[in-house]
Formats: C-alpha cells, structure tokens, sequence
C-alpha cells in the first residue's frame, strides 16, 4: 500500500476513479466483508474470537495513526490542514443536530438522542477502508484526516447526554430526575478518553516526533501487513452485520429508510462545505465518508451507560445492520466519484 501523502493525482488516477465501483467489488478485503456476511446469513459457526478482532481493530488504528503522523511531519501544520479539521468539527456538530430533529418526528427523546448520536459519530473501519480505496485508485489525501476522524467522535456523545438530561427533566419530577441523571463528568471523562481514540492520536504523535526514520522502520508492520488485517477484520464485521439485520425486524419504515438515506445527505452535506472551504477531492471524500458513517462500537458502549433508557437494538441494528455495510458495498465508492465530479 502506497504512504499517505505521497501519490500524485495523475490522469491515471482518474480512470482508475471511474472504474472504482466495480473494482471494489473485487477487492479482497471487501470480497471478504461479502463473504462474512453471507457466512452470517446462513448462520454458520465461523467466529472471530472477541480478543483477536479487537487486537485487529487496535492494530488497524494504530496503523493509520502512524501514517498520519508521518505525513503531518512532512506537511506540518499548513492552512489547508487547520480548514480540514474545521470542517470535520463542524459536520460533528451539525449532523447529531439535524439527526435529533428529525428523529424526534418519529421517536421518543430519549431514543431520539440514541441515534442521533449514533449517526453524528464516526466508524474507525469505514474510514480506514476508505482510505485503503483511495490508495488503491492512487488519489491524494492528508494524514491528517485521521485527527479529524478522531475529532468527530466525542461531540455527538456530549451533545446527546445533554439532550437526554433534557428530555428527563421534562418528564420527571426535578428530584427525580436528579437521581436518574448520570454523571455527565464521567460520560465526559469517558468519551474522550476512549482508548481507541487514544491509540490513534497516540500513534500520529509518534509517527510526528519519529518522522521519516519512523516511517521506514515501521513500513513493515504499518504498511505491508495492513490489507490482510484489514481483510480479516471485515470478515469479522460482515458476521456481524449479518447477525444484527434481525434486530432490525419490526421497526418502523422510516428508521430503516433514515439508516439508508441519512448517510447520503450527511455525505452531500460534508461535499458542499468541502467545496465552500476548497478541499482536495482526497479530503472530501473523507470528510464525506466520516459524515455518512455511524458508530457501532465506541458510541453504542457509552449510550449504555448515559441514556440507559434508549433501546439498544435500535441504534446498533441500524448502525451495524443497514448502514455499515451499505457504506462499505456502495456508500465509499459513490461519494469518492461525488467529490471528483464536484471538485475536479
């Protein structure tokens, strides 16, 4: 896999842009998400055990996180990259927003908050098999991307345990909403010092100070094992996207019609700021994948605990059930030709 912030945007890169829908399909790593998912389907006993996937996931972070680092030790901290994490920060901020609004039509407040802050957070693998389609089309993006990934993950959790103590307060009496209120300085504590997200700005800190003696020396491990991780990981989450679909029977038209379309219109939303603020195609597309995706694992595993009341089977059915693997088939591919025909 060719290093961030190396490849040069050819003519070349742009046939290979044409032709990415199909040719994702033929990937292996992708190939191996469709062959989970229809392992899952026809209820195998294939099974990850929960210690390697996690190893994995911690592996594939630490990974980007480095070439992150390596690649803001050669730009450094230009204009182009403090206006991408400003957008990243911004889509964070606006897409919980407008998910609690309109998700407040059909659910209570309290799910409501679930899954607006489901959506309004991001997914470590999508956008890391994002980034794995960009290298292989040969397009151009910031390692910094990856700081903006981690920047988009905590403001949708803050923002829904504020609005579920609101919702609270409404409904019970003062006294006993206190008590039903958990802590928000813990929930605080905890979504910003989730240790995925740690690892990740961890390792492009290092990847920063190492530069590019770091960068050689870690090639073996950053680089040349990463699609096969990745590879495996998928495997992992097609099994589980396809055990969680069931979760999905019996819920309402428009939940499974939002799991779908809500990511189009956060892409679309991400694509003309991108192109308000004069990103590279690269960087949207990112930016446009990070807006689309929604938290499966950090986020669900904090809403237990801050809005206990929400229905679990609902945000996660829809994150892991439609959305996840609608991103991955269709979602990356589409929105990469989205930001090449808004931006080029």
């Amino acid at each position: 896999m060719q290093d961030i912030g190396i490849i040069d945007f050819t003519r070349m890169s742009t046939r290979r842009m044409v032709a990415a829908p199909m040719q994702s399909f033929i990937d292996p790593a992708i190939l191996f998400f469709v062959f989970g998912m229809l392992a899952g389907k026809l209820r195998s006993n294939l099974e990850i055990p929960a210690p390697i996937s996690r190893f994995i996931s911690m592996y594939l972070l630490m990974a980007l996180g480095l070439k992150g680092g390596f690649a803001l030790a050669k730009s450094g901290l230009t204009a182009e990259v403090s206006v991408s994490l400003g957008c990243a920060m911004a889509m964070a901020v606006l897409v919980p927003a407008i998910g609690y609004t309109l998700l407040r039509r059909v659910l209570g407040g309290l799910d409501a908050a679930a899954v607006a802050a489901t959506y309004g957070s991001v997914s470590a693998v999508t956008f890391i098999t994002s980034v794995q389609f960009l290298d292989t089309a040969g397009v151009h993006y910031g390692g910094h991307m990856a700081a903006a990934m981690a920047l988009m993950e905590s403001p949708a959790i803050i923002m829904a345990v504020l609005l579920a103590n609101l919702v609270r307060q409404r409904q019970l009496p003062p006294s006993s909403a206190a008590a039903a209120r958990p802590r928000f300085r813990h929930i605080l504590h905890e979504s910003l010092t989730d240790g995925a997200q740690l690892l990740l700005l961890g390792s492009m800190l290092i990847g920063i100070i190492t530069g590019e003696a770091g960068q050689v020396a870690m090639k073996p491990f950053a680089v040349e094992l990463f699609k096969g991780m990745l590879s495996f990981f998928l495997l992992d989450m097609g099994l589980l996207a396809a055990r969680n679909m069931g979760e999905l029977r019996g819920k309402s038209r428009w939940l499974l019609a939002y799991a779908i379309a809500a990511p189009l219109a956060h892409a679309s939303l991400a694509l003309l700021l991108a192109w308000c603020c004069g990103l590279t195609v690269g960087d949207a597309t990112l930016l446009m994948v990070l807006s689309a995706s929604a938290s499966y694992i950090a986020v669900p595993a904090v809403l237990r605990q801050a809005i206990p009341e929400a229905n679990p089977s609902l945000y996660f059915g829809m994150s892991l059930g439609l959305t996840f693997p609608f991103n991955i088939l269709l979602g990356i591919p589409l929105y990469a030709q989205m930001a090449r025909a808004a931006l080029s």
